[in-house]
């Protein structure tokens, strides 16, 4: 397996936003990419083939990447992207799902819809690049597995983000047709068993989405918490617990994000009126706090990224 590297270190700073574009158009389609400092941005991609698959070791500083749609009118292929965060976690939204990806976990990204992907530190990721066609001749409706968060850790999902963790080390290996067949069938079984949990996972899925309905619904009350939560859904504290737990989160983690992501779409609106008013808006208990988790989520305070956008406004930081 040859290997092409892509790095960022004997560019002038000038010049690495611009190059990290075309690496990225390259390895895996075109995107546009947010920097969160693109003077002092630095970046690393080793990318090569296992017949049809590709698989790419990715460092990089923060960055936002978005598949938008006019990078989507020309596509005649649907690819995939399976990525597995190996130092921070990773913010995924797209199909109207919004969800974080921590250490230990991996995702799906459709190449065909419009999506945003992020992490506010600096990462370290491998990422696979299949076809929807590969997928699907070992797959029922690939699609349905997209923008959701699997267990990397343990069982079958465990095994095959140590395959590719393992493989990825591997700098010549003629066998490299064979061992990118093999991933592809890790991956499926590993997806396949947990659309196969049983009607316990599905009782379960279902009060979790309850929940998470519920949150979204109240995220203007300062006092909601898993309590409330619970309350709300006819659960105990403790088995509302274990539901986000299965996501690698928790509900306080759930409420936070969600506060957040609620206030940036606000943020993106012609008129979202003054910082203060959206903070207290979502349940922050003042502007300081608002701002601070704001930008430890999304890599920007909330006054800079409504400017990244374009839209002016009375907005202080």
């Amino acid at each position: 397996m040859s290997v092409a590297r892509h790095s960022t270190e004997n560019l002038p700073a000038s010049q690495r936003a611009g190059h990290w574009h075309g690496v990225i158009a390259e390895a895996y389609f075109p995107l546009h990419l947010t920097f969160g400092d693109a003077a002092r941005f630095k970046g690393r991609l080793d990318m090569r083939r296992l017949g049809d698959v590709g698989l790419s070791r990715l460092r990089t500083e923060p960055v936002q990447y978005e598949r938008q749609k006019h990078h989507i009118a020309a596509t005649t292929e649907e690819q995939y992207l399976i990525t597995i965060p190996l130092r921070a976690p990773v913010e995924f939204r797209q199909l109207g799902r919004e969800v974080r990806c921590d250490p230990g976990g991996f995702l799906l990204e459709r190449g065909d819809e419009p999506y945003r992907f992020s992490y506010a530190s600096a990462n370290d990721l491998c990422v696979l690049k299949v076809t929807k066609s590969l997928l699907a001749d070992r797959l029922r409706d690939p699609d349905r597995f997209c923008a959701l968060v699997f267990d990397g850790r343990t069982g079958l999902g465990g095994l095959f983000s140590t395959m590719v963790q393992q493989v990825e080390q591997i700098d010549a290996d003629p066998a490299g047709t064979v061992l990118g067949r093999h991933l592809i069938e890790l991956l499926a079984l590993s997806l396949d068993r947990t659309s196969e949990a049983g009607v316990g996972s599905a009782v379960r899925a279902a009060h979790l989405r309850r929940a998470q309905d519920f949150v979204r619904r109240n995220l203007s009350q300062p006092d909601l918490s898993p309590g409330m939560v619970a309350d709300a859904c006819g659960i105990s504290k403790r088995y509302l617990h274990e539901l986000f737990a299965d996501e690698n989160g928790t509900v306080a983690q759930h409420i936070r994000e969600q506060r957040l992501i609620a206030a940036r779409d606000l943020l993106e609106m012609p008129d979202p009126g003054p910082l203060s008013d959206v903070a207290y808006r979502f349940g922050f208990s003042d502007q300081a706090q608002f701002s601070r988790l704001f930008k430890a989520m999304f890599g920007q305070t909330p006054s800079a990224y409504r400017a990244l956008h374009g839209l002016n406004g009375g907005l202080h930081s």
